[in-house]
């Protein structure tokens, strides 16, 4: 069976597991890393539905559509299946999200594309708007040599970051409006101020929005993001099955609260 088949026809690309190993995250899904791995396999999940499905949205274009951890983990136990089908007397072991692996640098040393000022991956195809999973495998599969590591720096995600998040060291999270939507407890005004400005009960897509690296981005090809997206959130909609379903409905009714009354 050929790879392209066994990743059903989205971008791959490998690279070596040592070059990660001394930068594990840690967490309890680091226990199912093969023993002896020699590989990580980089797979991008693009998302994009195209600029029609955003109108009036009201929470982060990642969450438009089911909850992504779903979406994407059908979709790498099929490839995970074959992949052990084909190669009997190697392990292999996926991961989303969830994840022991840096996973924009993997996608980077697998030659995949590049990482941007705001610390997200981009691609050159899809853009930014791409979720990222591994496959780790003790099979030894040749690394890609990437020419590139980082994005253009134009610094246009920097410039026009409403909360100032962005800077030469990347992305500082505890300034994020996005990470700060997520935060359980009383929302700072300021922050409510600003998620009411931009309509946003849930992230924030502002520095994607304006990234040039993101105008010519490719339509997924995953129908799945097609048949759930739901570009709006209300207080009488049920959040199970949502990318923000793990806060509990508590957080998404304050913030719908907070962009109604600022």
């Amino acid at each position: 069976m050929k790879l392209d088949d066994i990743f059903c026809g989205l971008p791959y690309g490998f690279s070596a597991f040592a070059a990660v190993k001394d930068r594990l995250i840690d967490c309890r899904a680091k226990a199912r890393l093969p023993e002896n791995a020699e590989t990580v396999i980089s797979v991008l999940f693009p998302y994009y539905l195209g600029e029609e499905y955003y109108k009036n949205a009201n929470v982060s274009r990642y969450a438009v559509s089911a909850d992504y951890h779903i979406i994407t983990g059908a979709i790498m136990e099929k490839i995970v299946s074959a992949l052990r089908a084909e190669y009997p007397e190697n392990k292999f072991e996926y991961f989303v999200d969830n994840s022991p692996m840096p996973e924009v640098r993997c996608a980077v040393n697998a030659g995949l594309g590049v990482m941007g000022k705001n610390n997200l991956f981009i691609s050159p195809e899809y853009g930014s708007w791409v979720f990222l999973g591994e496959v780790v495998t003790d099979r030894y599969f040749p690394p890609a040599a990437p020419a590139e590591s980082f994005c253009i720096g134009c610094s246009a995600c920097e410039k026009k970051c409403p909360v100032g998040a962005i800077g030469d060291g990347g992305i500082a999270k505890e300034k994020c409006l996005s990470f700060l939507s997520q935060k359980k407890g009383e929302l700072p005004q300021e922050v409510a101020h600003k998620m009411a400005e931009y309509n946003c009960a849930w992230g924030c897509d502002i520095c994607q929005k304006v990234c040039p690296m993101n105008l010519h981005a490719k339509i997924t090809p995953i129908e799945a993001f097609f048949d759930t997206a739901r570009p709006f959130v209300t207080e009488a909609d049920e959040v199970e099955g949502r990318a923000f379903a793990w806060r509990g409905k508590q957080v998404i009714e304050r913030n719908l609260k907070a962009i109604r009354s600022e």
